[in-house]
């Protein structure tokens, strides 16, 4: 069967999702966490992109950043999927695959729903039932916004500054809003106000609903 049409712009901000296979767990202790963490760190100086948030949980990852000029995001995600591929399989002895295909793209328009999507990341270990609180967590980029921990890796999400006239209030901002966070709809290729998802899909000429794989439904007689 073939591949669905993969669409990359060559700039722009995404949220990316790479799931384990048959949702297998990818992180087995704080190690794995670590070394995935080391590899995003080695990747974006090589690849030049900017990191705004993260979250990594035990079978997926999402990652959103903001490609430049010099990213290559399919080659950037398959050299950290690959490399992080053969630390598993030597550490673990493990045969087969371990990331479910290709990893997911959706393009967010740079405005209120970078933040949206943020904080629906950033709470997935709270939906999981995995920590009561999201600062709870360890793996994620939550605490960097929500009490400054230093973290080398991120670089500040654009709008955060503008949750406050200062640190302070922009985490007391930032935490009070996360658990107004809505669910984005993953089979989308845009994420953003009506106007930016018109805009899109004319200039790349696709639809914003990804197709699905299969038959289609038959009406009912």
């Amino acid at each position: 069967m073939p591949r669905i049409f993969r669409f990359l712009p060559e700039i722009g901000v995404f949220h990316i999702l790479t799931r384990g296979n048959n949702r297998q767990k990818v992180f087995r202790d704080d190690k794995d966490y670590q070394f995935y963490l080391e590899l995003l760190q080695r990747y974006k100086e090589e690849h030049n992109f900017l990191l705004y948030h993260y979250c990594l949980m035990p079978n997926h990852v999402h990652l959103i950043l903001e490609t430049t000029r010099q990213t290559d995001l399919s080659k950037l995600m398959k050299q950290i999927n690959l490399k992080y591929h053969y630390y598993f399989r030597r550490r673990y002895r493990y045969c087969g695959h371990l990331w479910q295909g290709r990893f997911k793209s959706l393009l967010i328009e740079k405005d209120s729903y970078l933040i949206a999507c943020a904080r629906y990341i950033e709470r997935n270990p709270v939906r999981a039932k995995m920590v009561e609180k999201a600062e709870d967590y360890r793996w994620s980029s939550y605490l960097y916004y929500v009490n400054g921990k230093n973290n080398p890796l991120l670089d500040r999400d654009p709008l955060y500054q503008g949750l406050g006239v200062d640190d302070k209030k922009r985490q007391e901002s930032y935490q009070l809003s996360l658990d107004k966070t809505h669910t984005p709809n993953l089979n989308l290729r845009f994420i953003g106000s009506n106007p930016f998802i018109k805009a899109m899909e004319e200039k790349f000429g696709i639809k914003n609903l990804k197709s699905k794989r299969g038959r289609p439904i038959k009406a009912n007689k």
